[in-house]
């Protein structure tokens, strides 16, 4: 009898560790199945995975064959389709002002449409209203991608776009960073409307004293390089850069012609100096969002007729009336004979090989918004990576303009641009498989947005 007692202890005690080890089962909101993950920094696929996403990250990843017991409130049985981070788009605008608020906020809901998650806001006169959009998004009471907002656009005396802050003075800018990091704007954007070049050089020390990220235009009177060498962080569009790759620039600022010296700039573009400032920008981490999309449209904007674009009735009709001006100017240039923006987007696109082979980071940008005329929100990010690749990029290195530098830029690597534990659950699933073809992100399934299936 004695001997009965210790065994049925023992047997007592597994028991109750068996009943703990089920108790303590895990369970997560979103369980996808048979999943190939492409890998887009390492240009590669991974097959047969298992993603598990709690709230709004990624729990867990792994082979299929060892997956745990997970109790899950939704799962997906992938069967194979391809899953990747979410699309990011650097360059936006939302503006036009309070009339406008309501289409702007129309626009959001196609982003996700196209698969992309996050967009990075370059300035508009809407501030107060992106913010408001961005905390619904965050507490999933509206559909649209996170954004990252440069608030307003910081300019000279007489600015270029509503509601920008004007800059006349270093007292000006030391208020005007005041002010945006009141309203903790993400980044700086500088505008060149008549914005001087001292002004700008002052913004771009003052923002590297706050440790605040800083891009945009500049003005043409300024020189690129020294703006490098004073902690600009990035630059947006391919006039500035080219600018600093003509022998011929110094002597084309003393002129004061501004962007029209772009046709001779482009006409005496020199490889060597280039090579030289990449592979300065690729040591300093100078970010360039060369808008390649944007500009093919602009430049056939004369000749294309986009009354039957699929998504035109997608946008109010107080944001279509802001195509007006684009198409004016595009005309006026066809008469005039200028041949300024073909030269530039001709040029822009061979630029860029050489520019990614040299490490300088990329950023993927549309441009989309009011007054950029007939260039629709997600599918002109779509049209940015297309137009990487025909400029000579791999589509995985497409995709790294967009998923991978779009989270360097603000120091955010950690929490997106792969589908590893921990990150962000913004994914999308496609069907076929974009490392073969870029544009086989038309063959777009679904999309997670912060853990939720859209």
């Amino acid at each position: 009898m004695k001997k009965i007692i210790p065994v049925l202890f023992i047997y007592l005690i597994i028991v109750s560790l068996s009943s703990c080890v089920r108790k303590e089962k895990v369970e997560v909101d979103l369980l996808l199945l048979n999943a190939t993950i492409v890998d887009v920094l390492n240009n590669q696929l991974v097959f047969d995975q298992f993603i598990a996403i709690e709230d709004n990250t990624i729990f867990s990843v792994g082979p299929m064959n060892k997956k745990p017991d997970y109790d899950f409130k939704e799962s997906l049985d992938l069967q194979g389709k391809y899953t990747m981070p979410g699309l990011w788009d650097n360059h936006v605008h939302f503006r036009g002002g309070t009339d406008l608020i309501a289409e702007n906020q129309d626009l959001l809901g196609l982003f996700p449409k196209f698969g992309v998650t996050t967009v990075r806001d370059a300035g508009g006169d809407v501030t107060p209203a992106v913010m408001g959009w961005n905390e619904k998004i965050n507490n999933g009471e509206l559909v649209g991608p996170y954004i990252f907002t440069s608030g307003p656009k910081l300019d000279g005396p007489k600015p270029a776009w509503a509601g920008s802050i004007t800059i006349e003075n270093e007292e000006n800018i030391e208020k005007a960073l005041d002010s945006l990091q009141s309203i903790n704007v993400d980044y700086v954007k500088i505008y060149d409307g008549s914005l001087s070049k001292e002004n700008f050089y002052s913004i771009i020390e003052a923002t590297e004293k706050r440790g605040m990220k800083v891009t945009g235009h500049m003005p043409m009177s300024a020189d690129f390089k020294k703006a490098v060498s004073l902690g600009m962080d990035g630059s947006e569009h391919m006039y500035y850069v080219m600018k600093a790759c003509s022998p011929k620039a110094d002597s084309l600022t003393e002129l004061g012609l501004g962007y029209g010296m772009m046709e001779t700039i482009t006409d005496t573009y020199d490889e060597q100096t280039a090579r030289e400032l990449f592979t300065e920008l690729a040591q300093k981490e100078v970010y360039i969002t060369p808008t390649l999309y944007i500009g093919k449209v602009l430049s056939q904007l004369a000749d294309e007729d986009h009354s039957s674009d699929s998504l035109l009735n997608r946008i109010g009709v107080g944001i279509q009336e802001t195509y007006a001006g684009r198409i004016e100017s595009a005309k006026k240039a066809k008469v005039s004979g200028s041949q300024m923006r073909e030269k530039v987007s001709t040029l822009a696109k061979e630029m860029i090989r050489p520019m990614f082979d040299a490490e300088v980071p990329i950023l993927a940008g549309s441009d989309c918004g009011p007054f950029n005329s007939f260039v629709y929100p997600g599918e002109a990010l779509w049209g940015e990576l297309f137009s990487l690749t025909e400029a000579g990029l791999s589509p995985a290195e497409a995709l790294k303009t967009s998923m991978i530098y779009g989270p360097a830029f603000f120091g955010m690597e950690d929490e997106y641009g792969s589908l590893e534990k921990g990150k962000v659950a913004d994914i999308i699933i496609l069907k076929e498989n974009p490392l073969k073809d870029i544009k086989n992100l038309r063959s777009l399934e679904r999309v997670i947005l912060k853990g939720q299936l859209n």
